[in-house]
């Protein structure tokens, strides 16, 4: 069976938490070209959400897609979301600049982290909290 290259253009999902980042290349069917997590570049779990982890990760991760033949991708950044995290982490922007160091070309960047509108009452009371 011959491998076959995948042509021009992929998908990039960079999750982006305050204790992780993952970026995930797709080709445009779908299919997983590469998944790199920053568990998997550093041995200290405290520096996952670094920038520069971030860095290493989507240099490998691009590494592995231009194996594949992708030469231009869409970003898609998520966060976690919510009330308490309401944008991605600190590894989202190195990421991308790395990405773009690597001669990918940026056709689009897309932020897609949840964001609450209304929800139900948050806990606490009227007052809040009182310690």
């Amino acid at each position: 069976m011959t491998e076959r290259k995948l042509e021009g253009s992929g998908i990039v999902y960079i999750y982006a938490t305050y204790n992780n980042t993952i970026v995930h290349i797709t080709d445009m069917a779908g299919n997983t070209v590469s998944r790199v997590s920053g568990g998997q570049v550093t041995k200290h779990s405290r520096l996952k959400a670094n920038p520069t982890v971030a860095m290493f990760v989507a240099k490998k991760a691009a590494a592995q897609a231009k194996d594949f033949g992708i030469k231009s991708i869409f970003i898609y950044v998520s966060g976690r979301g919510g009330k308490l995290a309401p944008n991605p982490g600190p590894g989202a922007n190195a990421a991308i600049k790395s990405l773009a160091r690597e001669k990918l070309k940026i056709l689009n960047i897309t932020d897609t982290t949840p964001i609450p509108r209304g929800g139900p009452k948050p806990k606490g009371g009227r007052r809040g909290r009182r310690v």
